[in-house]
């Protein structure tokens, strides 16, 4: 097994391979999504992990659109408590940064901490970790990461300030991603559907209409534009159920009802 990661070693990519399957997996790292992707489907991994929304920075949409495109397995979900920590060279302080480099997603986060200190300049980079592991191999000073503890471990760097994201419970949901034939199990009772519904007044409503008299609870609902078609949108959806039976006589139905209709993915809740 070789698990593709957004990041380096000591990333939140990194500690969701290593808490979902084993400590020791082996992992290839990616500097963006469309790499961990392309590791998947080339068959040079077996499986990849994929941040997918935020408690506090929302949906990433452009990583729906991936899994959609490219018909990608959602095997399993992950919720990551992300502490974010402000780190520099050992005997940096906050005074000394005069940059803090990171992921633009880490930089919503960590906003209003930011405000405090409007000097500081904030630079967009593509990974937490990355950073961290750029400052202490090149030594540099005045520059500052935002990242994980095991960063700070792992790069020998001091942290300056702890927990700086704005909401303290700040959550990440993540995707387990394969490319194999969708595996049912005996735990299974979540799904992530994809479809679009014709362009006339109810059509969405009916759709939820379904899925509410099949007793499917719908926990989350994300519309993205179709971009070759303007003012048409895919929408994505998961839902939880307590019998599977039900969910079957659902996914029949809509299949009917719902154009473009993609199972995208049937795992087990991890959120109860």
């Amino acid at each position: 097994m070789k698990v593709a990661i957004q990041g380096v070693q000591g990333s939140f990519h990194h500690k969701v391979a290593q808490e979902f399957f084993i400590p020791e997996v082996p992992v290839a790292e990616c500097m963006s999504f469309p790499v961990l992707v392309d590791q998947l489907i080339t068959g040079q991994v077996t499986a990849a992990v994929m941040a997918i929304e935020n408690s506090i920075a929302g949906a990433i949409l452009p990583n729906y659109a991936l899994v959609n495109q490219y018909d990608l397995t959602i095997d399993g979900e992950y919720y990551l408590d992300v502490q974010h920590n402000l780190m520099g060279l050992p005997g940096q302080t906050i005074a000394d940064i005069k940059e803090v480099w990171s992921h633009p997603m880490a930089h919503i986060q960590c906003r209003q901490f930011f405000q405090n200190y409007p000097d500081i300049k904030l630079v967009e980079d593509t990974d937490t970790a990355g950073v961290a592991r750029q400052i202490q191999k090149e030594g540099l000073k005045g520059i500052g990461a935002i990242a994980s503890v095991a960063a700070s471990q792992i790069y020998n760097l001091d942290i300056i300030a702890s927990q700086i994201q704005t909401i303290k419970n700040n959550e990440t949901r993540f995707f387990i991603l394969n490319t194999q034939e969708k595996q049912i199990g005996d735990d299974c009772d979540k799904a992530s559907l994809c479809f679009t519904t014709d362009h006339k007044r109810g059509s969405l409503a009916t759709i939820l209409n379904v899925m509410s008299d099949c007793k499917l609870n719908l926990t989350k609902i994300q519309s993205m534009p179709i971009i070759e078609t303007p003012w048409k949108y895919a929408f994505f959806v998961d839902i939880t159920f307590d019998v599977y039976t039900d969910y079957e006589k659902a996914k029949k139905i809509l299949q009917i009802m719902a154009t473009d209709f993609k199972v995208l993915g049937e795992y087990k809740n991890r959120k109860k």
